[in-house]
């Protein structure tokens, strides 16, 4: 095999290197050199197309060269979103709430305190808890009642926004899956023997959450509870209240005492 002269090949290898820079330099050109139109067009292109990263890094190029003007601020919009979508969820918090501060009255301020709520509705959207619920505890439920707070926000001040019925919809998801977890912990407190602390959170379910689906088996978990307590009266109270509410609920319509006592069981498994 013939070897390379040392000149040639130390002349090769600074040829290699100065095409690599050349490219590199013609990639940077490209976001420092475009007029602003044509940098929001490629960056409105990648995000149609799906190509977040590529939308992120000439979004923040436009902002940072155009910091003022229509096609920044639409501009910031469109970043917040593309990082919403590549999961980056603390950098697309970070960028609706400089929107959010700089822009109060623009006329997509609505759209930012929507897109405010997305990011935390699917921030840490784990439920391995509904599977092993004897981890129910360890889940963090902060994001969800920060998209709660998010939303119910944007329909407190933007009542007609065309955002709107979405984010009551989603409302209606983060209340009934919030009031599911405190029900998980509540009943896995009562199979533990912790019934004051079952009680407890099934009474923060009926404090926080009155139109939740799990209204009804918060009150009859009361029922039980109250009972191996030996509460009567309590336990009479609350269970007049759930005949009130729920009078099918098969802790009234069970038969037997292992129907009344594990009508749970067959709503959850575990």
């Amino acid at each position: 095999m013939p070897v390379l002269p040392s000149r040639l090949l130390r002349g090769l290898v600074l040829l290699l290197a100065l095409t690599l820079a050349a490219c590199g330099e013609r990639k940077l050109e490209e976001t420092e050199t475009l007029p602003v139109e044509q940098l929001y067009a490629e960056a409105k292109s990648s995000l149609d197309n799906g190509n977040y990263e590529r939308a992120i890094r000439y979004n923040k190029r436009l902002v940072a060269r155009f910091p003022f003007g229509e096609y920044a601020e639409q501009a910031q919009l469109d970043l917040a979103y593309a990082q919403y979508k590549r999961a980056e969820y603390d950098d697309a918090t970070s960028t609706v709430n400089r929107f959010v501060r700089t822009y109060p009255a623009h006329p997509k301020i609505d759209y930012a305190y929507y897109l405010r709520g997305l990011v935390n509705f699917d921030r840490n959207r784990s439920y391995i808890d509904r599977l092993l619920p004897e981890y129910a505890g360890n889940r963090d439920t902060s994001a969800a009642r920060t998209s709660f707070n998010d939303f119910a926000e944007l329909l407190r001040r933007y009542p007609d926004s065309a955002h709107a019925p979405d984010a009551r919809q989603r409302m209606v998801f983060l209340r009934n899956d919030l009031a599911s977890f405190e029900l998980t912990v509540a009943r896995y407190n009562q199979r533990r023997g912790a019934c004051v602390g079952a009680i407890n959170r099934a009474k923060y379910i009926l404090e926080n959450y009155q139109q939740a689906a799990q209204v009804p088996d918060a009150l009859a978990l009361m029922v039980e509870c109250y009972e191996t307590l030996e509460q009567p009266e309590l336990a009479a109270d609350t269970r007049r209240v759930l005949e009130a509410n729920a009078p099918d609920h098969p802790l009234l319509t069970g038969v037997g005492g292992e129907g009344k006592r594990r009508w749970w069981s067959r709503l959850w498994p575990f």
